[in-house]
């Protein structure tokens, strides 16, 4: 086959699926005995804030201003903490790894699905491992812990699953967030753990637990939720929690998005990452909604990179970089059909 197109109907189920993880909180000291855990509760303030942000027409006169300025600012919203007397955060949550990534989930070009299966199904035989590992550091380093994670005193990781007869334990400090891989022996492992369960050679579940030591009381960050067009007045500030946790309702939660999009984030072949010095999240175009940019152009994005790599004239060009790249976005999962983004 000498040149290929992407079908109209191409998608992909996500190979990497994590739950939502739930807040606990607990002392440092108190690690491995899950009695002494308490879920996180989430509760509302309301405060009396100080105007900061004002249009340049406001600003360019006085009287607006100092009217603007006098007026409250008031602020109603979620929020969540440590109990009074508990130093530490843990976060748990489950992670199962999924097979078949040369298999798309909907395809209506059996041509291409054909040669996809084809050139995938090598990869995953004979070069998946090194995403696994980087998937491995990931859960190490607790980029998932996110906000939760700045300046913590101490960071443990514990990962169990039934293969594995005790936990795997990782001081997240150990791994740096501006890496991607190591030479650590149980971080090997781990990868190990997730390589088989890619290649469906055992159905492998995490169970993964994050402890942050944050100082007596201190505030904890859960998701946050997107609430559209709230009315003025408001509470403004909705957070993510969970119901039945120990009997417990409005428990502080992670969005299973959110853990993923820390998970994936493993992306350093990106044609800038020597000026940035920072991995970001496998996405199709680079993109990076926090800094408003897409470090993927045209010539490096996703599609572009698969439909080289499906040809036989092109497929010589991608580097193994490119072809992690690829696949690892086949882990993410979406819809990439002609004409889809």
């Amino acid at each position: 086959m000498s040149t290929i197109k992407l079908p109209s109907v191409l998608a992909f189920d996500r190979k990497l699926e994590p739950s939502d993880g739930i807040m606990f909180s607990g002392d440092w000291q108190d690690i491995g005995n899950d009695k002494k855990w308490q879920p996180i509760e989430l509760f509302e303030r309301r405060n009396r804030a100080v105007k900061s942000n004002f249009t340049q027409e406001v600003l360019e006169d006085e009287e607006a201003l100092q009217k603007q300025i006098a007026e409250a600012n008031l602020s109603w919203g979620d929020d969540g903490s440590l109990n009074h007397g508990q130093d530490t955060l843990r976060l748990s949550f489950s992670l199962r790894v999924v097979a078949g990534i040369q298999n798309p989930t909907v395809c209506n070009n059996v041509e291409f699905e054909s040669r996809f299966n084809e050139v995938i199904a090598g990869y995953v035989q004979d070069d998946l491992q090194e995403l696994a590992a980087r998937y491995a550091y990931n859960i190490a380093n607790g980029r998932f812990l996110w906000r939760n994670r700045v300046n913590a005193q101490q960071l443990k990781i514990l990962v169990g699953t039934s293969e594995l007869s005790n936990k795997l334990k990782f001081n997240a400090y150990d791994f740096p967030l501006s890496g991607t891989t190591t030479n650590d022996k149980d971080v090997a492992q781990l990868a190990q753990l997730i390589l088989a369960g890619f290649k469906g050679e055992k159905n492998t579940v995490l169970k993964v637990e994050a402890f942050a030591q944050l100082g007596d009381a201190q505030r904890v960050w859960p998701s946050q939720e997107m609430v559209l067009n709230s009315a003025k007045g408001e509470k403004s500030r909705h957070l993510f929690s969970l119901n039945g946790v120990q009997g417990k309702d409005n428990v502080a939660a992670m969005h299973c998005e959110k853990i993923g999009n820390a998970l994936r984030t493993i992306d350093d072949w990106y044609p800038k990452f020597e000026q940035t010095n920072k991995p970001i999240a496998i996405e199709a175009y680079g993109s990076v909604t926090q800094r408003g940019v897409a470090y993927r152009s045209t010539r490096n994005d996703f599609k572009t990179l698969l439909l080289k790599w499906l040809s036989s004239e092109t497929s010589s060009q991608l580097t193994e970089q490119d072809k992690h790249f690829v696949v690892a976005m086949l882990i993410r999962g979406g819809v990439f059909g002609e004409g889809e983004s």
